[in-house]
């Protein structure tokens, strides 16, 4: 089971209000917040629910040509939507907007947007209807 995960923006000041963004719809939020003074290094910003951060940006430098790909798991097609739509409002590039993908299973419904450092960041309902 994975605790949390974390890579590097190019930029957190501007990765900042488009995670927030596209997270809104699945529950997630900023609840920690760690500067470059406090680690000695780079500055986190830590997304999750609950008290629990769980997805992790942080400064520095991204790798370069590889780019990560992480799915969050949606309550309903309808939230996979409104993440697709609100990752788009807040500047994210169209990577397969939301559909069945019945490659994967007959109820895989996702979607796909770009961060501004090319990383694939998906939201998935595995749910039929």
């Amino acid at each position: 089971m994975i605790d949390h995960i974390g890579f590097a923006v190019a930029d957190i000041e501007r990765a900042k209000p488009f995670y927030l963004a596209a997270l809104a719809p699945l529950g997630i939020g900023i609840e920690m917040e760690v500067t470059a003074e406090q680690t000695g290094g780079e500055a986190h910003i830590g997304f999750g629910a609950d008290g629990k951060p769980f997805f992790w940006i942080a400064t520095g430098a991204p790798t370069a040509g590889k780019h990560l790909h992480v799915a969050f798991t949606a309550a309903s097609r309808a939230v996979v939507d409104a993440f697709y739509r609100a990752a788009m409002a807040a500047g994210g590039a169209d990577n397969g907007a939301p559909g069945i993908r019945e490659h994967y299973h007959p109820n895989y419904y996702g979607a796909f947007v770009l961060d501004f450092d090319g990383n694939n960041i998906e939201a998935v309902c595995h749910l039929p209807e």
